[in-house]
């Protein structure tokens, strides 16, 4: 069996999706939320023949591929996130690459030479990589309305993938894969009526709603932090308004917390646009961070430590 194990966000959605639209293969399909990064633990390593693994950090994931990899299985591994110690094997094929500016996409779209660059394209906005996009969007010769379609696709694909669980999402993510594998060019999402575009459009207008009004609880030169409750609308929107925020003061950082059920936080950091560096450094400091550069989360920050965590990003960002 075939297994493509991918992230839940429109980075690991569209890499899959340019990979499969280039090559089709039945494959079991292993995803979740984007804050669920261990994902190869779920691999048959009895069953499995060959994996993908797109756009999860292999820093999350080592002793489970150290496995797969022990069993003589094939593993195409591709990925821009904190890799740590990556294993010798024959069987392992890498593009990896961390840079601030790349994403798992845009990787696969230099593997495919631009086959199906209007979907990396859509990928690298929803990454928030969104002066890379306008770059590639001019050099493809798309319009303005074009690139701003692609820019709204790619981040409500983002959108869809930020919750707790599954229940938190419009659509798992699974199934928003196989939906959008329907489609050729993004293009074609567009003019299709009843396609998922419209789904989530909606249900982020309705979730935007709520953090139109917010302000941030520390505010400073140096970082804007926001609360957000414990509410499914709060965990939608997260990434999404981290990444909104960045874009409006890109020489601040930004960090959103977000309040889970057992009272933890989940915390989403995006340093500033204009220094993408840092946000995982920071983020690995505490128990259940990890990311990249540019954009990094920690999945259960207990209260007693909120000091602690704006001590840590200021000191990062500070001069």
């Amino acid at each position: 069996m075939n297994y493509d194990v991918f992230n839940g966000d429109a980075d690991g959605i569209i890499a899959l999706l340019q990979l499969r639209l280039n090559e089709p293969k039945k494959a079991q399909l292993i995803t979740g939320v984007k804050r669920d990064n261990n994902l190869l633990k779920h691999v048959d390593i009895q069953q499995a023949r060959s994996v993908v693994a797109l756009d999860i950090s292999m820093e999350k994931n080592t002793q489970a591929l150290q496995a797969i990899l022990a069993n003589d299985i094939e593993v195409f591994y591709c990925d821009h996130h904190r890799t740590g110690e990556v294993p010798v094997s024959a069987k392992l094929s890498l593009l990896v690459d961390t840079a601030p500016e790349v994403c798992t996409s845009l990787l696969i779209n230099e593997l495919l030479e631009n086959r199906y660059i209007d979907w990396a394209i859509t990928a690298a906005y929803g990454d928030n990589l969104v002066s890379r996009a306008d770059e590639l969007a001019l050099q493809q010769g798309l319009t303005q309305s074009q690139s701003t379609f692609l820019c709204e696709l790619g981040t409500l694909i983002n959108y869809n993938g930020y919750g707790a669980s599954l229940a938190d999402l419009h659509f798992d993510p699974a199934v928003l894969y196989q939906a959008l594998l329907q489609y050729e060019s993004p293009f074609a999402v567009e003019a299709d009526e009843e396609s998922v575009f419209y789904t989530l459009r909606q249900g982020y207008q309705a979730d935007h709603q709520n953090v139109s009004q917010l302000v941030p609880f520390i505010s400073n030169n140096t970082c804007e932090i926001y609360q957000l409750p414990c509410e499914g609308w709060a965990r939608r929107i997260s990434g999404v308004f981290g990444n909104e925020l960045a874009n409006r003061n890109p020489d601040k950082a930004h960090a959103v917390l977000t309040l889970n059920a057992d009272g933890s936080y989940m915390v989403s950091v995006r340093a500033p646009l204009n220094n993408r560096t840092g946000a995982d450094e920071v983020c690995v400091q505490f128990a259940t961070g990890g990311g990249r550069k540019a954009a990094a989360g920690i999945n259960q920050l207990p209260e007693v430590v909120i000091n602690q965590f704006v001590d840590v990003l200021m000191s990062q960002y500070q001069n």
